[in-house]
């Protein structure tokens, strides 16, 4: 079983910077909509991915070895993290066209509730009483976010309902990929894994993807791309680092704040930028909302962390009475 270093602030200081990049990330992905297909961008990201892994991998002598996959489990496994994680991109991206950046974002956090259920169906895994709260308080957040929207988004079908679908399928993707890939951590590193998916995502999607609007790219949207490209590798890079120095629940609790960090950072691009992107205008019930759902990601996800504690003051206490 893997220990952690125990670092607590190089732990946060990892969670926190990946938490700013994913937040930022839809920002960037919602302008480069205005030139690329959803296709070309997902294409060029995890070509870039690919490369960086590849020759990092390669320089440590530590490339997957291919011969795993004749054992079927191995390559089911795979199957299903490699399809989840591409049809994650694409359905976010695609959902991401049809939404403000600050929607989407706080829509795809229903992507790690998701695989807590999943490891509860699939893995039995035990339902705590703080993730039944956080549950709730994530699904009632989402509905006050939505709050002069829901009637609409149901009764009317607009683009808006359409992205909204979409990105709850990016979630459910996303929680397929997390899930067949916590398995497939006994067989491969997760940098193998994220190599080996980023290599097939490029094989997918090259071919349909349009590279002409590279030659006609403003400096603003170079820069923005390569910000994406880069965002792929560093933030999960950043992601899996934390994941070596502080436990899985805590870097889970500050990765909830995401949401917040793209309202907070499409308002500030707005105000910089007013052509480049028109922040969504919240009212009171949907800035509660977003909080709510912050809230619900964190407690779902630090639920265990409550339960060892209160197991360790128990087991203290214990020993007090016994000497």
């Amino acid at each position: 079983m893997h220990q952690i270093t125990g670092k607590t602030l190089i732990g946060f200081l990892l969670a926190l910077t990946t938490a700013v990049l994913w937040g930022i990330l839809p920002i960037a992905l919602k302008v480069l909509l205005e030139v690329f297909t959803t296709n070309t961008i997902t294409a060029i990201r995890f070509l870039f991915a690919a490369l960086m892994v590849g020759v990092w991998l390669g320089l440590r002598g530590k490339l997957p070895s291919l011969a795993l996959m004749k054992q079927r489990k191995i390559f089911i496994l795979m199957a299903i993290a490699v399809v989840g994680l591409l049809l994650n991109y694409i359905l976010y991206l695609s959902g991401l066209n049809n939404l403000t950046a600050e929607t989407a974002q706080t829509l795809i956090q229903l992507a790690p509730f998701l695989m807590m259920l999943g490891g509860i169906i699939i893995f039995k895994e035990r339902l705590l009483l703080w993730q039944r709260v956080g549950a709730i308080l994530l699904v009632s957040g989402l509905l006050l976010f939505f709050n002069e929207r829901l009637l609409s988004l149901i009764v009317q079908a607009s683009n808006e309902t359409l992205g909204v679908i979409l990105v709850i399928f990016a979630a459910i993707t996303w929680a397929a990929y997390a899930l067949a890939q916590k398995q497939l951590l006994v067989s491969y590193s997760s940098k193998q894994i994220m190599y080996l998916i980023y290599f097939a995502g490029s094989i997918a999607f090259i071919p349909v993807s349009d590279f002409t609007p590279l030659g006609q790219l403003s400096v603003l949207q170079w820069s923005l791309l390569l910000f994406c490209c880069l965002n792929t590798v560093v933030a999960y890079g950043a992601f899996a680092e934390a994941l070596h120095h502080w436990e899985a629940s805590k870097v889970s609790a500050v990765l909830a704040i995401t949401p917040l960090i793209t309202i907070l950072s499409a308002n500030v691009v707005a105000a910089i930028w007013p052509t480049l992107l028109v922040p969504q205008q919240l009212n009171i019930w949907s800035w509660l909302g977003a909080i709510l759902v912050v809230m619900g990601s964190a407690l779902t996800a630090l639920a265990p962390q409550f339960v060892q504690y209160r197991e360790a003051r128990r087991v203290r206490k214990l020993q007090r009475d016994v000497l």
